[in-house]
């Protein structure tokens, strides 16, 4: 299933051209008292509004989905967990391109480790993203999310993909430097989700999902998520020796090679199989 939400946070269910309204079902969420609860509270009670969803899908007000705005399919994401140079080409490219890629963070994923993005750059996928130092080199990079579903701490790869919620496009925009990676990367918007939430269930092996991503229609990468370095299962047993994830953290899995700048007037199209596409526009700030 396709779960969106849409406009003022409607929750949505997305059938070819069309996105049906199912908000109906989010009283069954609850009312959460302070302290809230971590976590997104739509994330982790998903399972249980599965059957409540599916009923409200015969009654359910039809909008065409190029008529909608589509919002991150997260709301309320705790965490946004990021994977550096997790594809082989990418870690090849950067060590060859000196001028563009700082020395301190061109090293293998297992040496460099995992970084945090601040949740405050989250957009979803019809808004723009807005350069925010127009001085500094901006690119773009296609990333695989994975969306945990409920809470893990300390998984075992072999677990791993249970926890997960769904899988959705993801774009890591990223201004080079040498500063640390969750500054450069944790500007407002640099931090597409979207365009909706595709279930576990639907995606029984992530590993082996192409991507592209074309700017202006100039395809720059074109990889599969079998040449992860650290596939999706190794990243949560990785993470969840660190942090404990919750319902709707947001792992980005890494970018393949062909990383490249993006400037205000551009248009950044995405696919991902099985998942859908995107298309954003850039602006200035």
């Amino acid at each position: 299933m396709k779960i969106c939400l849409f406009n003022n946070h409607r929750l949505g269910v997305v059938e070819g051209n069309e996105v049906l309204d199912v908000s109906s079902v989010l009283p069954l969420i609850g009312t959460a008292e302070y302290p809230y609860p971590h976590g997104d509270q739509l994330i982790a009670c998903l399972p249980e509004l599965m059957p409540a969803i599916a009923d409200a899908l015969q009654f359910a007000r039809r909008y065409p989905l190029s008529k909608v705005t589509l919002r991150p399919p997260v709301a309320n994401p705790g965490k946004v967990i990021a994977a550096p140079v997790n594809y082989q080409a990418h870690l090849d490219e950067a060590i060859k391109d000196t001028a563009t890629f700082s020395r301190a963070h061109v090293r293998k994923i297992q040496e460099t480790g995992l970084f945090l993005k601040a949740t405050s750059s989250v957009v979803g996928s019809d808004d723009p993203v807005c350069i925010g130092l127009p001085d500094r080199r901006t690119d773009h990079e296609i990333e695989l999310v994975a969306i945990i579903g409920k809470r893990a701490k300390n998984v075992l790869a072999k677990d791993a993909l249970s926890y997960v919620a769904g899988y959705s496009i993801g774009l890591d925009i990223t201004i080079r430097g040498p500063e640390e990676r969750s500054l450069r990367k944790s500007l407002d918007s640099y931090t597409v989700l979207g365009p909706w939430l595709v279930t576990a269930d639907e995606i029984e092996n992530p590993h082996a999902l192409a991507m592209t991503l074309d700017v202006n229609g100039e395809v720059r990468q074109s990889a599969n998520t079998k040449d992860l370095i650290m596939d999706v299962a190794e990243l949560i047993e990785f993470a969840s020796k660190f942090y404990t994830l919750e319902p709707g953290d947001l792992l980005y899995t890494g970018t393949p090679e062909g990383v490249g700048p993006i400037r205000p007037g551009d248009t950044i199209n995405c696919e991902i199989e099985r998942i859908g596409n995107i298309s954003v526009n850039v602006e200035a700030s």
